[in-house]
This record gives C-alpha cells, structure tokens and sequence, in this order.
C-alpha cells in the first residue's frame, strides 16, 4: 500500500511536533558542539577534576554533536515510514549502530 504526501499533512500536529522537535535536537547539537554545553553530556559532568583531564573534550563534543544531528535525522525520516515496517526497522538498525559506534569513539576516541 503506497501513501501519498502532501504538505497539509505533513504539517499536521503530530508531524509538526516531530520535525520541531529534530530542530531542538540540531540546536542542541550545535550548543554542544561550541562549548556551552559541557554539563548536558552525561558522564563528563559528574566527573571528578581528575578525570575531566584524561578526556580530549573537543572530540567528545564532536562525537556528541554528530550523535545528536543523526537523531535528528532519525526522528524526521520516522515521519516518512508511516505503514512501512521494513523501513521502519532498517531505519532503526542502522541508526543503531551508529549510535554504539559514536558511544565506541566517546570512549576511545575522545580519551587522552
């Protein structure tokens, strides 16, 4: 069954939320990215001194930026698999696996 798309129900109050909700992620993503959002990335704001110093915080921040991006990117197409499952999972398979390898480079990557 193929669905049809249009602009009158693409802005509809569902889909609406969805896509300003991906624009909140992007911005937040950006935020991150600059710097002003150190204490938003779990783990690296309730550690110690000591620990903060053995993160490369510059790399942390991009590996958390592009994880936030690729959620928003995510979000969005899940407004384009209505009806089609198999899009549905391979979307969601491939979104995560993006996201343990960006959790891989947090950990490796991102360290001194």
């Amino acid at each position: 069954m193929e669905t049809t798309f249009s602009l009158n129900s693409f802005f509809e109050t569902p889909n609406l939320l969805i896509v300003l909700s991906a624009i909140a992620i992007c911005i937040l993503g950006i935020v991150i990215l600059c710097g002003k959002g150190d204490k938003l990335i779990a783990g690296y704001n309730t550690a110690s001194e000591e620990d903060k110093k053995e993160v490369n915080i510059h790399r942390l921040r991009l590996v958390v930026a592009i994880i936030s991006w690729l959620t928003a990117v995510y979000t969005i197409l899940m407004v384009f698999t209505t009806g089609n499952i198999l899009l549905f999972l391979a979307l969601t398979a491939v979104f995560i696996i993006f996201v343990f390898i960006g959790l891989i480079l947090a950990n490796t990557w991102a360290k001194k």
